[in-house]
């Protein structure tokens, strides 16, 4: 031990304790989804705070130099009788009432399930050291270590600091209306059960106005149920705000509702709102449903969850490489759905697991920030199946199942998500997301960190190329633009059972008005024939701005692929918006094929003896009472116009900007949705709105290509020639490169992330290499240079679908389906299972990878 206390000695100066703001990894290896409750434990750098599993910390040690790491193993607790009501006089567990993770009324992380192993370790002898041994060393030795030990069990962790800070699915505003809300006088005093709708007798769905004390029923939902709005009516009749849901109070809180605030929120003084009207909080029991327990319930009931999951046959648990589960994260489901396809790619798996070990060794000191590092490492976990073991059985004491249960270990992708999601407004959230909008984010991540050597997402990426021909002079116009995924329309005028869908139409209407229950929904049958029709035929554009016209004329235009990719996602457009621009969910049956032939869709390009539409901007917006000032009417003053450009200045439809203001948005994002779909019309303009709203520019002026300057900044602006040149090499033209860099203030990484996401943007200005325009290409009609594209025979077979359950991108469930050496494989986060009846008619996301012949 004397030899031990001086190589303690010695190291002292590398041991550090955890300061506020450290970064302590003891939840996870940087490299591996090793864990303290795996074989080996997990060895934390006492001076870095990095993790690693026994395999990698020699690894570590060698290439940094660091000697001293605590290690922590656990091994699982057998759980104790009777958890809910504990014998040896602990207080019972409170049962959740909120959807969030380590905080209040949220579920717990239960530390207390595992007996833990704490000691230090001294490589690369693996010395141990106890905290029995340490009270035998000198005093310097003991203190230095006692206190970095403790500092480093008692500190959170990363992952579970993001968890606690990230997954809070009820996060609640409190009222403005709560602390200075008047309660009336009335002499009203609310019974502890038995109430009813004032208006109705309603027995379920009721809440009482915080005003009045008045108890009426909630709001009907969607599908007839829930109630008949008399709470909402007497709030539109009173103006009295708040409303607490009589059955969910209980001494944690209650569901409270603010009718001007349209929004679930916070009451802090709940307990003395209900006690004016006799409630004693502390006594109440809960005896309704919570309004988050409701959206579960309502997504359950679209009849999507079972089908999608297979619930309803014994499916037979798969394991090995290739068949490794993920564990839910709250809500992460769309994301493990995306990542399982992408490592069935081969691209994505020769670029990250094939190289695994060049890309560990390459890594930098912190290898949990460097992206390539941490995808490599969720590639290698799925794909090596170390981690595709059966989940350890739940111990004592539960009920052993007759099924088998499918659930495997898995892997938790924390660091992963934690690096692909931060900064990013949505995907840093605990929050349900788009599973497509993750896969385009993530692939925008991919082109950023392989601007050179080989990028798998070019196995995604496609040429569109758009035919719009001039009705009035037949002079036509040819752009091409970069996708990744191909989205398809859903026409519901095409369903098959269209006297089915009216007769059940019927029955709901007679069912709302006689009260009765709703009757079970019918699913509308559409052709995939019908879909592809609909993808194919010519569009008509009413608004066109004809430059051999010089007006405002009809056009058609026709959407081809310029290009095939290797591998072709193809989104079914089921997410929509109603008339009142409310979202909402098609719930669709498609028949979708195993194979596609989309050869018939290849664009052909400039036709013999086609004329093309001039290469001229239209004249600038003019009225008959203004005097044009500047580009846009902005630039210049009385005395002096010369800034003022008719080449430059696009006619922009001012009914359809007025009307899109009018619906709340921005001016300048108005100006931009109709310049950008080319005065085709308010649903183009409206869709261009809403895919961009997210955009940090999306309220910034217009600015023109080829202009050096928007309205209210300066005419001439400079910008760093590194960054243009770094933008220019990725396969941009410099017009581009600089456009990007001044959206986002000649910021090189932000410029990058803008350019990517909005490639279908720049179609105007044409993706080009070493910065030829489009009009020097346009002649020639070859396809214009620019990103790299595969190309080959348009034949495809099914490989993947992905599918969501729920009425919202935004909530539900998402599951996949991959076809493993000819069998269907479900992954339904952690379960891994044979698939029996692989529900291709109700996907989402589908995958095709080109069949070779």
């Amino acid at each position: 031990m004397a030899e031990v206390s001086e190589v303690l000695m010695s190291v002292l100066s590398t041991i550090r304790v955890p300061r506020p703001g450290d970064r302590v990894h003891k939840d996870e290896c940087a490299l591996s989804f090793s864990s303290p409750e795996s074989e080996g434990g997990l060895y934390v750098c006492m001076n870095s705070f990095l993790g690693f599993g026994s395999q990698y910390v020699d690894r570590h040690h060698t290439r940094s130099g660091q000697r001293a790491y605590l290690h922590i193993s656990r091994s699982r607790k057998a759980p104790k009788e009777d958890d809910e009501n504990s014998g040896s006089g602990d207080p019972p567990k409170k049962k959740p009432t909120r959807l969030a993770i380590g905080i209040e009324g949220g579920f717990n992380v239960e530390q207390e399930q595992y007996e833990e192993e704490v000691k230090v370790v001294l490589l690369p002898d693996r010395q141990e050291v106890t905290s029995d041994d340490l009270a035998t060393m000198p005093d310097v030795v003991r203190e230095r270590v006692s206190l970095a030990m403790a500092g480093l069990m008692s500190a959170d962790s990363v992952s579970h600091a993001l968890q606690v800070q990230q997954w809070d699915g009820e996060v609640r505003a409190e009222s403005r209306h709560a602390i200075e809300l008047k309660q009336l006088n009335n002499g009203t005093k609310i019974p502890p059960c038995g109430w009813r709708c004032e208006v109705c007798d309603l027995q379920e769905n009721l809440w009482m106005n915080l005003s009045d004390g008045r108890v009426f029923c909630g709001r009907r939902y969607f599908d007839g149920s829930g109630g008949n709005n008399h709470a909402l009516l007497h709030f539109q009749q009173t103006g009295h705000p708040l409303a607490v849901k009589l059955g969910t109070i209980t001494p944690d809180g209650a569901d409270v509702y603010s009718y001007d605030e349209d929004d679930m929120v916070l009451d802090p003084k709940l307990p003395e709102h209900l006690s004016h009207f006799g409630i004693d909080m502390m006594t109440m029991e809960k005896t309704e449903h919570t309004m988050t327990e409701l959206e579960i319930a309502v997504n359950q009931r679209v009849g999507e969850w079972e089908v999608i999951q297979e619930s309803g046959a014994t499916l037979q648990p798969l394991s090995g490489p290739g068949l490794t589960g993920m564990k839910n994260l709250g809500n992460s489901c769309y994301l493990n759905s995306v990542m399982q396809v992408l490592f069935t790619v081969p691209d994505f798996q020769s670029k990250y697991v094939s190289n695994i070990d060049k890309i560990f060794n390459e890594a930098p000191s912190d290898p949990t920030q460097d992206f390539k590092t941490q995808v490599a490492k969720l590639g290698y976990g799925l794909l090596s199946g170390e981690y595709s073991k059966p989940a350890p059985d739940p111990g004592e004491g539960s009920e052993p199942s007759s099924e088998p249960r499918g659930d495997q270990v898995g892997i938790a992708a924390r660091m992963f998500k934690a690096l692909v999601g931060r900064g990013h407004p949505e995907f840093s959230t605990n929050r349900q997301q788009d599973a497509q909008e993750f896969l385009l984010h993530f692939i925008n991540m991919v082109e950023r960190n392989c601007r050179s050597g080989v990028n798998p997402s070019e196995a995604f990426r496609f040429l569109v190329e758009e035919r719009i021909v001039c009705q009035q002079s037949q002079k036509a116009k040819y752009t091409q633009r970069v996708d990744y995924i191909l989205q398809l329309p859903v026409p519901m005028d095409q369903a098959t059972n269209t006297e089915e869908l009216q007769e059940a139409e019927r029955r709901r209407e007679e069912a709302d008005s006689s009260g009765a229950p709703p009757p079970a929904p019918v699913r509308a049958c559409i052709p995939f024939t019908a879909c592809m029709a609909a993808l194919s035929e010519p569009e008509t554009l009413t608004d066109f701005w004809s430059s051999a016209a010089q007006a405002k004329t009809t056009a058609t235009k026709t959407t081809r692929f310029a290009s095939f990719p290797d591998h072709m996602v193809i989104q079914v457009k089921k997410f929509t918006f109603g008339q009142d621009w409310v979202p909402k969910k098609l719930d669709v049956s498609i028949d979708v094929p195993d194979t596609l032939d989309l050869t018939a869709l290849r664009g052909t390009g400039q036709q013999p003896g086609e004329d093309l539409l001039p290469e001229v901007a239209p004249p600038p917006l003019m009225t008959p009472d203004a005097e044009v000032k500047g580009i846009l009417g902005s630039h210049g003053n009385e005395e002096d116009d010369s800034l003022y450009s008719p080449l430059l200045s696009p006619v922009l439809d001012d009914s359809t900007v007025s009307q899109l203001c009018e619906m709340g948005f921005p001016l300048e994002a108005c100006r931009k949705a109709v310049y950008y779909t080319g005065n085709t019309g308010i649903d183009a303009a409206m869709n261009w709105v809403m895919g961009h709203m997210d955009d940090p520019d999306f309220s910034a002026p217009l600015v023109l290509p080829g202009t050096s300057s928007a309205p209210g900044t300066t005419p001439t602006e400079s910008f760093s020639e590194e960054h243009l040149a770094t933008i220019v090499s990725m396969g941009f033209s410099r017009d581009q490169a600089t456009r990007a860099l001044r959206a986002t203030s000649n910021v090189l990484e932000r410029a990058v992330d803008w350019i990517f996401s909005h490639l279908d943007d720049l179609e105007s200005m044409e993706v080009s290499e070493g910065g030829r325009s489009a009009a020097d290409s346009e002649g020639s009609r070859e396809p214009p240079p620019g990103p790299k594209v595969r190309d080959g025979p348009g034949k495809y077979e099914l490989f993947a679908f992905i599918s969501h359950m729920g009425t919202s991108t935004m909530c539900g469930h998402y599951v996949c389906h991959i076809k493993k050496d000819q069998q269907w494989v479900i992954f339904n986060d952690q379960k891994v299972c044979a698939s029996e009846k692989p529900p291709k008619d109700l996907g989402y996301l589908y995958f095709y990878r080109r069949v070779t012949e």
